[in-house]
């Protein structure tokens, strides 16, 4: 004969496993229980992370949020004045305005409503 080993007659027929002892089979279904709460949790963390990254992509695409609505007026000038300077706060817009005497005037805009709230002489004594 080879040098094979004796096939076991007992469990080559019997194509069957046996049922587990009973503490073995509650460890079983313990760690099954484990292992499909940690599963849906690395589910939910993978789709969380998924989204943000697709919220992210998407919100490139926008343009960028305007502050206010725009507006327009039209600033009368007097014949040969001149805008010095000007100066954004929030939604507060100042020119100083020099005139051809020298004169200067201080217009205040607000830019939410779109018109002149306010105009300061500025006299030199």
């Amino acid at each position: 004969m080879t040098d094979q080993a004796p096939i076991n007659q007992a469990s080559a027929g019997n194509d069957e496993e046996k049922p587990l002892d009973p503490a073995v089979e509650r460890v079983r279904r313990k760690m099954m229980r484990l292992m499909v709460i940690s599963v849906g949790i690395m589910m939910i963390g993978l789709m969380a992370v998924l989204f943000a990254i697709v919220y992210k992509i998407s919100d490139r695409n926008d343009p960028p949020a305007q502050g206010g609505a725009m507006f327009e007026t039209v600033l009368k000038l007097p014949a040969g004045g001149k805008i010095v300077s000007q100066s954004l706060s929030g939604d507060r817009l100042t020119l100083l305005v020099e005139h051809v005497s020298g004169r200067q005037v201080i217009f205040l805009f607000d830019t939410g409503k779109g018109r002149v709230v306010g105009r300061i002489d500025v006299n030199a004594q």
